[in-house]
């Protein structure tokens, strides 16, 4: 198996220079208490991640990445991409910023790589050296665009449904690209080398019964740096693995465009999943789900997706909800009704930073708070008033 510390011997070797590990003797700065984001004309803000070593916060605003340090001051921005970043997390095996990138009518789905160290200055570009990176994720294309209904075509950016893809007969799982990501273990397990997790978007129809899983996929990014290559939108590149190191299921009920912001959590060892609430009534259509880690996937029936046989239903890798939170007791679903969507950052010892956004359509901003997980179901996070000296 691929091992994600090597990354960055490979990326040394192919004279790109890595951020320097921590180590345990280093004293971290202070969190903030707050932080605003700023007002940016872009889209809303998708996520944010944290580098806790040196002090920066990434905040992704769809076409617009903004770096501010742990006094607010803000760093510089990255722009130069039309298509959609999503959530963000920080990797610090290699110091870089990994996020999910979507360009749908051209069935391109990618994972950037970001140096975000060398973000220094506002209106940076992504064509400012190779500041910016791109890998191809063709498990999500073929999911993307899977014919579901058999009628020989894919309707969906470029079909009949083009304008309204919700409303598909495709897509399979009703996958409408990706969003969340986030570095932890292997499933099943709470230690071991961290693997890349990235979560589908679901398109929220009602109508269907087979869009009713989050789809979670996992990477070893071991040997990633053959496939990164530059973002040329003329000519989306097609670089990437071809295959997944696990491919996983978690029945919470359809989701509007699935898991918003994935964010592994190593005290509580739970991944918990923001997401925009789903609309079916037979669902309890929480804001925040949480898979517990220590669970190992057990293979079993994906119900409401017809198995390709057409008897039965499809099986999967399936993923264990942790038993925390509200309890939905028709379902057995668990969850919480705590606004997680659009940043959530797990930052250790129970503490976290939650995203608020705000604005209007070219003005929208991001307020940052810490948050300490209480455990309560009706109010899982509470915010904090004062870190202890």
């Amino acid at each position: 198996m691929k091992n994600p510390i090597l990354l960055p011997v490979l990326l040394a070797l192919a004279g790109v220079a890595a951020a320097p590990l921590a180590t345990a003797s280093q004293t971290l700065p202070p969190l903030p208490l707050q932080q605003d984001g700023g007002t940016w004309p872009s889209g809303h803000v998708q996520g944010i991640a944290v580098d806790r070593q040196r002090g920066y916060i990434y905040y992704s605003f769809t076409d617009l990445l903004a770096k501010y340090d742990f006094h607010g001051n803000l760093v510089g921005t990255l722009v130069g991409w039309t298509g959609h970043l999503g959530d963000l997390d920080f990797n610090a095996a290699d110091g870089r910023l990994y996020g999910s990138l979507e360009y749908k009518a051209d069935q391109a789905f990618y994972i950037a790589v970001i140096d975000g160290s060398r973000i220094d200055r506002v209106d940076m570009r992504v064509d400012d050296g190779d500041i910016f990176r791109t890998v191809y994720l063709p498990e999500v294309a073929s999911d993307y665009t899977a014919d579901v209904n058999g009628d020989g075509r894919f309707d969906g950016d470029d079909g009949k449904y083009s304008g309204n893809e919700a409303a598909s007969p495709d897509h399979r799982y009703g996958c409408s690209g990706i969003d969340g990501v986030s570095f932890g273990p292997r499933f099943g397990a709470v230690d071991g080398p961290a693997y890349l997790t990235v979560a589908y978007g679901i398109y929220g129809n009602t109508a269907r019964s087979d869009n009713d899983h989050q789809v979670l996929l996992q990477y070893d990014i071991g040997d990633w740096q053959q496939y990164a290559r530059p973002l040329v939108e003329h000519a989306p590149h097609r670089h990437g693995p071809a295959t997944v190191d696990g491919k996983y299921f978690v029945h919470t009920g359809n989701t509007t465009y699935g898991v918003q912001n994935l964010a592994y959590d190593a005290a509580s060892q739970r991944w918990f999943m923001g997401v925009y609430p789903g609309r079916k009534p037979e669902f309890p259509n929480y804001l925040l789900y949480a898979v517990d880690a220590r669970q190992p996937p057990s293979s079993g029936d994906l119900v409401g997706v017809p198995a390709a046989a057409g008897s039965g239903w499809e099986q999967g890798l399936r993923l264990t909800l942790a038993e925390d939170g509200l309890h939905d007791a028709a379902s057995g679903i668990r969850g919480w009704n705590q606004k997680a969507d659009v940043g959530l950052q797990p930052l250790g010892g129970g503490l976290f930073y939650q995203v608020e956004n705000s604005g209007t359509k070219g003005a929208q901003r991001a307020q940052l708070t810490l948050m300490r997980w209480t455990g309560d179901a009706g109010k899982p996070l509470s915010p904090v008033t004062a870190l202890p000296r």
